[in-house]
């Protein structure tokens, strides 16, 4: 019983994880094409999900404010190229 129910966790984890890098990722590819407004957007989902996921404790939570600030610096070095 514990087994499946640690396989069932680590499975929602995973798809968690997954997730936020699908949200870098597509926060990346749009500071990369200077489309900064839809990166703006997005920033604020990839934070939420950050936020929750630390909240859940499925990431530490020194990683999500970590990965926070590299991203909002990202944002912001674009504005002053």
């Amino acid at each position: 019983m514990h087994t499946r129910l640690s396989e069932k966790k680590h499975r929602r984890n995973l798809k968690i994880k997954q997730e936020i890098k699908k949200t870098i990722k597509k926060f990346q590819a749009l500071i990369s094409a200077k489309n900064i407004e839809e990166a703006k957007k997005l920033l604020v989902k990839a934070f939420s999900q950050l936020d929750k996921a630390a909240k859940k404790r499925i990431i530490h939570p020194k990683l999500a404010s970590r990965r926070k600030s590299r991203l909002n610096k990202r944002l912001g070095s674009t504005k002053a190229a």
